[in-house]
């Protein structure tokens, strides 16, 4: 089974896989990268993309429903041992996929291109002790991410969570986003 996801959408085409209780690996290839999501029985328990082991499943299943285009092929099942299986349903996995994707594009204009470079501000007025766990999180992947794009790559929280904290850190002033 192959296609195009601009002709059926991952979504549905993971809730049709889901419905008919399908086995084995969704390949997705776009440019944006290579994901791949696998099924036992019509349930997602793992995904990946470039085979990165930055990105955890959900990060990548949620990462991928953001694809609009490319395409898919349906391959036999693989059963490897994964380090993080998921353990969520595929219709709730899909369906808080779709509530962040729609929190993450309403968010994402109020933020910097994915192409435009963090930097620190010297001297750093506000204080990292105002600063909650993720916050620090995110602050800190920055200190090394090169661009907007790097940080959501490089960081494992999930995307929507990412553009949260981005927004809070350069709104306080610890980040400053240029060219």
């Amino acid at each position: 089974m192959s296609g195009s996801i601009e002709e059926i959408p991952l979504p549905d085409l993971l809730q049709l896989l889901s419905t008919s209780r399908k086995s084995g690996v969704v390949v997705l290839r776009t440019d944006s990268g290579v994901g791949k999501v696998y099924l036992r029985k019509g349930q997602i328990y793992f995904a990946g993309i470039d085979d990165s082991f930055n990105m955890g499943p959900r990060k990548a299943i949620f990462r991928m429903l953001t694809w609009t285009q490319g395409f898919f092929e349906l391959e036999p099942p693989d059963e490897r041992a994964v380090l993080e299986e998921l353990q969520d349903s595929t219709e709730g996995l899909l369906m808080e996929g779709m509530r962040q994707l729609d929190e993450h594009k309403a968010l994402s204009d109020r933020l910097p291109p994915l192409t435009a470079s963090l930097t620190i501000p010297r001297p750093l007025e506000p204080k990292l002790r105002d600063l909650g766990p993720e916050e620090l999180d995110v602050f800190q992947t920055a200190l090394t991410a090169d661009t907007v794009r790097a940080l959501f790559d490089e960081n494992a929280l999930t995307d929507l969570v990412i553009a949260e904290k981005l927004k809070t850190l350069l709104d306080k002033g610890y980040l400053i986003a240029g060219g």
